[in-house]
């Protein structure tokens, strides 16, 4: 508008059919905030043509300041990339039965700190702990936040001015900057860094120990790395019989949290937690939403009078569990026990899915779309588990002009479809996608190559 005298005042335009319109959908204060941001935007260049629909293209700003003022950013994908545990993409999806016990919970009242039978107030504690020392056969559990937060709950509640003994092969950084030297300084106990980065021997524990007298050991999983070559380290069996002479206590950092053995489906055999426990661990830390298959938490197992003492830490309280994650957390952990999670958790489903299930899937989608081509390739369990490892499975592979743009249009609207480039062709692996996104991937795919190619 080439005379910003003729822009309509805020009071005007709150007396639209469109301002009544927004008002009822998103509220008058916001509506007011974006009326304004449109008006400002076009005071400082935009330029809005002097007729008398002049009004109509200010409409639209301030339609789009609402739009995107509202629209959430935490928002579903369609996971291609063959990658289960996507870290970025929010890691484990939940089960059927762990959704339906999170909407049950949320939905109105629940027992969470309420002892029905006595009609006391009860522990939040019960809800995961009577799953899991069943499950795992340990003496007592405790559930908080996330795993970084159950080593430091741990050690500041243990260890706390006291000596900790670990291996420098295990002073590991994983994603979003955890460090394990990092957080063992935060909880207050002394970093006693035994070994070298390549090799540590069962001695380098002992003399430790005899040095500083009253120290505890913590064992770190690698987690996201692998140490190969010349480089060597005790087994945990070893360390713990060790421990059991000085009196003094281990702590397994797991971090993945398998409860099964992934060496049937053709991967390394990764570390569980029932391993651990019978390997002599006073106490066992591990994730929920990795190879657990569950929702974000930190779950602590191990002897009951270590965990009375964790539990009373002040910090216990700042880094609980909510109901939800407890809620969704029992469901996940009722699939073990009864058997069914290959059937029932989605990161299991994933892994333990047939090749020929997949390439027949594949070959669904290049029928469907009449492009495009079925080839071999490899899936990754991602989420700082099992480094290095893969499955076999077969990829639909798109081969279009400009692959970036493609990727970047597939991220388009709601949902997005997350895919990879490899040897400069769009691919799509079907083990991560539910067959229910099927239809939504196929549709949004049609469109883009009509309109790409």
């Amino acid at each position: 508008m080439n005379d910003l005298r003729r822009l309509p005042s805020v009071d005007r335009l709150l007396q639209t059919p469109q301002a009544e319109n927004w008002i009822r959908q998103y509220g008058r204060t916001l509506t007011l905030s974006a009326i304004r941001a449109a008006l400002e935007q076009i005071r400082q260049g935009a330029n809005l043509p002097a007729s008398s629909a002049s009004e109509e293209p200010l409409f639209r700003l301030v339609e789009d300041h609402l739009t995107r003022w509202t629209q959430l950013t935490l928002q579903p994908v369609i996971n291609a990339t063959g990658v289960i545990l996507h870290t970025n993409l929010g890691r484990a999806p939940l089960s059927p039965s762990a959704l339906q016990s999170i909407q049950t919970c949320a939905s109105g009242y629940s027992t969470l700190e309420f002892d029905v039978t006595t009609g006391k107030r009860g522990k939040r504690e019960i809800h995961a702990q009577q799953i899991l020392t069943r499950l795992i056969g340990a003496e007592d559990a405790l559930v908080v936040n996330n795993n970084a937060a159950a080593v430091l709950l741990a050690l500041s509640a243990l260890a706390r001015r006291k000596p900790v003994i670990i291996s420098r092969t295990q002073l590991v950084e994983i994603g979003g900057g955890f460090r394990v030297p990092e957080v063992m300084k935060q909880s207050g106990a002394k970093l006693i860094e035994i070994g070298t980065t390549n090799r540590v021997h069962l001695s380098d524990y002992e003399n430790a120990l005899q040095n500083h007298p009253g120290a505890l050991i913590l064992h770190a999983h690698h987690s996201n790395f692998r140490l190969i070559g010349f480089a060597s380290e005790p087994e945990l069996t070893d360390i713990t019989a060790l421990a059991r002479q000085y009196q003094t206590i281990v702590i397994d950092d797991l971090g993945s949290g398998a409860l099964l053995d992934t060496a049937p489906f053709g991967l390394e055999h990764e570390p569980t937690v029932q391993e651990s426990l019978q390997a002599g661990c006073d106490l066992v830390c591990f994730s929920g939403d990795k190879l657990l298959g569950g929702p974000q938490a930190g779950i602590l197992v191990g002897k009951a009078d270590l965990l009375s003492k964790i539990k009373k830490h002040p910090l216990a309280r700042a880094v609980r569990a909510d109901k939800l994650c407890l809620a969704a957390l029992a469901a996940t952990l009722l699939h073990y026990l009864k058997d069914e999670a290959l059937t029932e958790i989605p990161v299991w489903q994933m892994i333990a899915v047939s090749r020929e299930e997949i390439r027949q899937r594949a070959l669904n989608w290049q029928n469907r779309l009449g492009f495009g081509e079925v080839i071999s390739g490899l899936s990754t369990v991602g989420g700082g588990s099992l480094p290095e490892e893969t499955l076999p499975t077969w990829l639909l592979a798109l081969s279009v002009p400009k692959a970036d743009g493609f990727l970047a249009r597939l991220r388009e609207g709601s949902p997005a479809i997350i895919a990879r480039i490899e040897n400069d062709r769009v691919v799509f692996d079907p083990r991560t996608v539910f067959p229910q996104q099927d239809e939504e991937l196929l549709t949004k795919l049609q469109g883009l190559l009509a309109s790409h190619t």
